[in-house]
C-alpha cells in the first residue's frame, strides 16, 4: 500500500508512512513557494501566476486527516486526549516557532511601498514574535506589516492555526462519530466549501489568512471539509491496483496549480466552480491513488522520502524569503525576467535552508521533547 519504513521526520513509534504522500506533500510545498514567488507581480488573485497555488493547502489539510486518522485511530483506548495534543504540537510546533524567528531576522530588511517597517519598534517587533510563536493570531488593525495578516512574520502560519484547531476537533468530537456521522459532515461542509467557492466574494477559496469575516469563514471550510474527508478516507480506505501514483498525483498537483484563473472578474463563479472541483473531487482521489501504490522503485522512494522530509520545514520558512524579494522587486520596479536570478536562488535557498532547518534544527528538538514529555525513543 505503499507504506516504507518511517521517514527522519517521523516519530519511532508512529506507523509507517504511505511514501507516494510523503512525495506529494512536497510537490504541493514547492509549488506554494513558486505561488508566492510571483505574488510580487499580480495585482490580484486574477492575474497572479501560478494562479491557483493556493489549493495546496487544501491537499495538506486532506493529507493531514488521512495520515492523522491512519496513525492514531485504534490508539484512543490507551491514549488520551492529553497525549495527542502533546504529540502534535511536538510535531508541528517547532517548525511554527522558528518560522517566527526567521521572520523577526529578517523584517527589518523588507521595506518596501506596500509596507514600511522603519515605523515599527523593536519592543512591538518582540510582540509580534512571541505572539506568532505561540501561534495567536493578530488582528488586521494591529498586525506590524499592516496588509492584514494574522502572521505578519511568515504568513503561512494562519494554515497551522486551522490545523490545531482540526486536530483539537479530531480528538474531542469528530473521531467519535460513527463513519456515517463522519460522513455526513464531510458532505455538509464540501457543500458550505462549494457556496463558498462559487457565490463567495472571492470566486476562489483563498481564505484564512486573515481574521476577517470572510477570512474566518472561508479558512474555517476549508480546514473542516479538507481534514474531515482525510479522516472519513482513513476509516474506508481499501488500496487499489495503481502504478505511477507519484509521478500521476505529481503533474496532477503541478497542472491544477498552474492553471490561470476562469472566468476572470465577470465571472467569478466559473473559478469558485474550478476551485471547489479541485479541493472537494480531485485532492480526495489523489490521496487515494498515492496511499494505494506499494512502489518498490528505490529512485522513487528515495525522491518521495527526501520531498516529505523537506516538506514541512520548506512550507513553514520559505515566506520571509518571499517578503524580501516582494520588497526588492517592487524598490527595483522589476520585471520577471529581470528578477530571476533571485528568484531562483529563492526557491533553492529556501529548499537549502528547509533541510538544514530539519536536520540542525526541528528533529534534534523534536527529539529533545519527546524524550522530554511522551518518555518515548525517538531515532
Amino acid at each position: 500500500m505503499g507504506k516504507t519504513k518511517t521517514p527522519s521526520s517521523a516519530f519511532a513509534d508512529t506507523k509507517p508512512h504511505y511514501s507516494i504522500l510523503d512525495g506529494l506533500r512536497g510537490v504541493a510545498a514547492l509549488t506554494v513557494v513558486c505561488f508566492h514567488v510571483f505574488e510580487a507581480y499580480a495585482t490580484s488573485h486574477i492575474d497572479q501566476k501560478i494562479n491557483h497555488g493556493y489549493l495546496a493547502v487544501d491537499f495538506f489539510f486532506i493529507l493531514s486527516g488521512f495520515v492523522v486518522g491512519y496513525a492514531y485511530n485504534d490508539r484512543w483506548k490507551t491514549m488520551t486526549i492529553k497525549e495527542f495534543i502533546k504529540r502534535r504540537f511536538i510535531r508541528l510546533h517547532p517548525m511554527v516557532v522558528i518560522g517566527a524567528v526567521i521572520g523577526a531576522i529578517m523584517f527589518y530588511t523588507q521595506g518596501c511601498s506596500a509596507w514600511d517597517v522603519s515605523k515599527i519598534s523593536v519592543t512591538m517587533l518582540l510582540a509580534a514574535t512571541l505572539l506568532n510563536a505561540l501561534l495567536i493570531p493578530a488582528t488586521p488593525g494591529s498586525e506590524i506589516r499592516g496588509v492584514g495578516e494574522m502572521y505578519p512574520l511568515n504568513g503561512p502560519s494562519w494554515s497551522l492555526f486551522f490545523e490545531y484547531i482540526g486536530n483539537i476537533l479530531y480528538a474531542v468530537f469528530i473521531r467519535k462519530l460513527p463513519t456515517s456521522g463522519l460522513a455526513a459532515l464531510v458532505l455538509m461542509a464540501g457543500c458550505g466549501l462549494t457556496a463558498f467557492a462559487i457565490w463567495g466574494p472571492y470566486g476562489d477559496i483563498c481564505a484564512g489568512y486573515s481574521l476577517t469575516g470572510e477570512n474566518v469563514v472561508g479558512g474555517s471550510l476549508r480546514l473542516l471539509f479538507s481534514f474531515s474527508a482525510g479522516l472519513l478516507l482513513s476509516r474506508v480506505f481499501k488500496p487499489a491496483n495503481v502504478k505511477g501514483a507519484f509521478w500521476i498525483g505529481s503533474l496532477s498537483i503541478v497542472i491544477l496549480s498552474a492553471i490561470p484563473r476562469i472566468g476572470g472578474s465577470e465571472n467569478l463563479w466559473m473559478n469558485g466552480l474550478y476551485d471547489s472541483i479541485c479541493a472537494v473531487i480531485i485532492f480526495p482521489l489523489l490521496v487515494y491513488l498515492g496511499a494505494s501504490e506499494k512502489t518498490t522503485n528505490k529512485v522513487t522512494i528515495r525522491v518521495c522520502k527526501f520531498l516529505g522530509d523537506i516538506s514541512y520545514p520548506l512550507y513553514m520558512v520559505h515566506y520571509p524569503f518571499i517578503y524580501l524579494y516582494y520588497a526588492w522587486v517592487k524598490n527595483e520596479n522589476l520585471t520577471f525576467t529581470e528578477s530571476l536570478p533571485g528568484a531562483a536562488t529563492l526557491v533553492a535557498g529556501s529548499i537549502l535552508l528547509a533541510y538544514l532547518s530539519l536536520k540542525l534544527y526541528d528533529e534534534p528538538v523534536r527529539r529533545y521533547l519527546a524524550k522530554r514529555f511522551l518518555k518515548m525513543k525517538y531515532d
